[in-house]
């Protein structure tokens, strides 16, 4: 079963999609064409990211050892969002990456779940977009806070798909930019770390309650967007996301860390290998006039 949350009368309205009609709780029809808004399937508390796990963008990276081990980062509830609603690059802001995701819904509080029965959590799977502007890799200590963590920067949906109708290791999923295919991957073939190790390890420090959202990590070619275009992602069964890229309509205020162009923004934006990054920032630097900063 697929389940939606809409803004419905000025409300929000939980429902249930029909082929291409959802039904909502009180009994009301209406064609999906007509929602006027989308609003986020789930509302958690706690929104867990893992770094690499595709093994393309791994290897894409040109990286000396690939990770032995997932790691993650947090994403702030402020960055929730929705199906439909605009994704907005800051102003100054050059590299503004999709990261096309699949993620995981917790049904029931998960502690120190085994890797066999850590899909037992799971209340459902719904589609994300896990963006990140890299101008602020120097920033916040590697937390991601600033590169991951802004303002609409999470947006879930359009629907969640029952965990009991997905097969959480044969899901493939794609991104496409103006309806052009820039992603692909696969939960069976492509994965290093699956669902099932990643709910796992992070639940043996960290208490997942039902609503919260695990995003699983995204393949190859995340690349930056420009304001105008579109992104989809879309996943065989469960559906498919969209977020208009829009220009925020206001100057970031002079305090705090600025964005930058750095070796760290060119090599997770656009791929570049570590040991040439250092040379095309500085390049990029002196191209553009942006004093930046080295590393």
């Amino acid at each position: 079963m697929r389940h939606v949350l809409i803004e419905y009368d000025g409300a929000a309205a939980a429902g249930v999609v029909d082929g291409d009609t959802i039904v909502l709780e009180e009994g009301s029809r209406l064609e999906a064409t007509a929602v006027r808004r989308w609003l986020p399937p789930v509302v958690p508390t706690n929104i867990v990211a893992t770094h690499l796990t595709y093994l393309p963008r791994a290897t894409e990276y040109a990286m000396a050892q690939l990770p032995q081990e997932p790691s993650y980062f947090l994403k702030p509830p402020s960055s929730l969002s929705a199906h439909g609603a605009p994704v907005y690059r800051p102003r100054g802001c050059r590299f503004l990456n999709y990261e096309g995701e699949i993620a995981v819904v917790i049904g029931e509080r998960c502690s120190g779940a085994s890797l066999d029965d850590a899909l037992s959590y799971v209340r459902g799977y719904t589609i994300a977009n896990d963006w990140g502007v890299h101008d602020f890799r120097h920033a916040d200590r590697g937390s991601m806070l600033r590169v991951k963590g802004q303002d609409g920067f999470c947006p879930l949906g359009p629907a969640l798909v029952d965990a009991s109708d997905v097969d959480p290791d044969d899901l493939r999923l794609r991104t496409y930019v103006n309806d052009e295919v820039v992603q692909e991957g696969h939960t069976g073939t492509d994965l290093m770390f699956s669902f099932a190790y990643q709910l796992a390890d992070v639940s043996r420090l960290i208490t997942l309650e039902p609503g919260d959202v695990l995003l699983t990590g995204t393949p190859a070619h995340s690349r930056p967007v420009e304001p105008g275009q579109v992104v989809d992602v879309e996943i065989e069964g469960i559906g498919r996301l969209s977020s208009p890229v829009v220009e925020l309509d206001r100057d970031l205020e002079p305090v705090g860390e600025q964005p930058q162009v750095t070796a760290a923004t060119l090599h997770v934006a656009l791929a570049i290998p570590e040991d040439e990054a250092e040379h095309e920032a500085a390049a990029w630097r002196a191209a553009t006039g942006d004093a930046g900063r080295a590393g």
